[in-house]
């Protein structure tokens, strides 16, 4: 494997209810299987000196499932907050929320609040989880933000600078996207911000994602040809020598 460098991956972890569905499960148990996914990928990256992951953990979209299942979801997130948040802090892992979160109920918001400042000064791995979270949500609620902020507004402050300054991610763009699942979608995750993303797309279901996986992505992305719009060394001399 080459050593060119992967700074941020973010993941669309597609799958948990499919894969409690095969194992004649309900749904919940496959979310449940899902947070212990998380919990290796969290550590996989940190010893592959990846220095952000963003985690796709609940769309704006969601709220249209179920209510039982959106109940439990959002129980789970609590869950999992107090049941991880210590080993996180711990590992020197800065935890980060992205979304719409004035949606959910109080008791979630202050446990994110709590979270994001015991872990604001930590120096590692920089983890991001959308919640209640759209694309294009961000980039309207982005437009916005510069309209009320600016005092002497003017047309031209709407320009790709201040856009990404005021998305709600506001460090990094992703170099690797991770879907698992077998879909081959962005489902509304963010649009902007995967502009020049490149996507990788697996069949494998998100409980069943491990550090073999994410090597296997790795892989693929060590083998791809990051041009950006311009040619490669490697095309222009081919063009020159046709």
């Amino acid at each position: 494997m080459t050593t060119k460098k992967i700074n941020h991956v973010s993941i669309i972890m597609d799958g948990n209810g499919r894969w409690a569905l095969d194992r004649n499960m309900p749904r919940a148990f496959g979310h449940r299987s899902g947070i212990s996914a998380i919990n290796k990928i969290v550590k996989a990256c940190t010893t592959r000196q990846i220095n952000e992951l963003t985690l796709f953990a609940f769309s704006s979209e969601n709220w249209k499932r179920p209510e039982y299942e959106v109940n439990f979801l959002i129980n789970l997130f609590n869950e999992a907050i107090d049941s991880n948040i210590n080993n996180l802090n711990d590992n020197n892992i800065q935890l980060h929320f992205i979304g719409n979160l004035s949606k959910f109920n109080s008791k979630l918001i202050s446990k994110i609040k709590n979270a994001e400042t015991l872990t604001t000064n930590n120096t590692g791995l920089k983890l991001n989880l959308a919640l209640n979270y759209g694309g294009k949500w961000d980039i309207v609620n982005a437009v916005q933000s510069i309209i009320l902020n600016k005092k002497d507004f003017n047309i031209d402050d709407i320009n790709c600078e201040n856009i990404e300054k005021s998305l709600t991610l506001d460090s990094s763009f992703p170099d690797l996207l991770i879907r698992t699942g077998g879909e081959q979608r962005l489902s509304n995750f963010l649009l902007w911000q995967h502009a020049y993303t490149e996507l990788y797309f697996t069949d494998c279901l998100w409980p069943d994602f491990n550090e073999n996986e994410l090597d296997k992505a790795i892989k693929w992305y060590q083998n791809i040809n990051r041009k950006f719009g311009a040619l490669s060394n490697k095309d222009i001399s081919l063009d020159k020598n046709a």
